[in-house]
């Protein structure tokens, strides 16, 4: 439990979600790798109109955090994870914006300070969409190797 200590002292709380209301899973393991569904935050609007860089990474932020949940609620203690192998972040914004790897710097410095260097280093995505589901700002996926 040491990565929930540490996410404590960085004042983040987990809260292991219920069933999924869709006909999908939180996540699904094949062999080591675990595959995190999209997870999404509270915070709406589009950045570079209603929203702001900083709110878009704090939106990615948030995201990050719901899919940490999910691998906790997967494996029981965010521990067993050895590799964040891939983000993939998808930021709803406006045709002109580019600062879309600054929106999803809000996961990969969440996962590099909370799990450290060696496993919280991964390959990453970054992409703009014209709209999301419920008009979320931001939603993450993930690629998790678990011990």
């Amino acid at each position: 439990m040491k990565i929930e200590m540490k996410l404590a002292e960085m004042g983040i709380e987990l809260v292991l979600p219920g069933p999924c209301s869709h006909p999908i899973l939180h996540s699904k393991q094949t062999g080591k790798l675990l595959f995190v569904s999209g997870h999404g935050t509270k915070i709406r609007g589009k950045v570079g109109a209603s929203l702001s860089t900083a709110d878009g990474y704090a939106a990615a932020r948030e995201a990050a955090v719901h899919c940490l949940e999910a691998i906790k609620l997967h494996c029981g203690d965010l521990d067993k994870v050895r590799s964040f192998v891939k983000v993939f972040g998808m930021v709803n914004a406006v045709e002109t914006f580019t600062e879309h790897p600054q929106v999803l710097n809000g996961v990969s410095e969440l996962l590099l300070e909370a799990f450290g260097e060696t496993i919280g280093s991964h390959a990453r995505s970054a992409v703009g969409m014209g709209s999301l589901p419920n008009g979320i700002a931001v939603e993450v996926e993930m690629i998790v190797e678990l011990e």
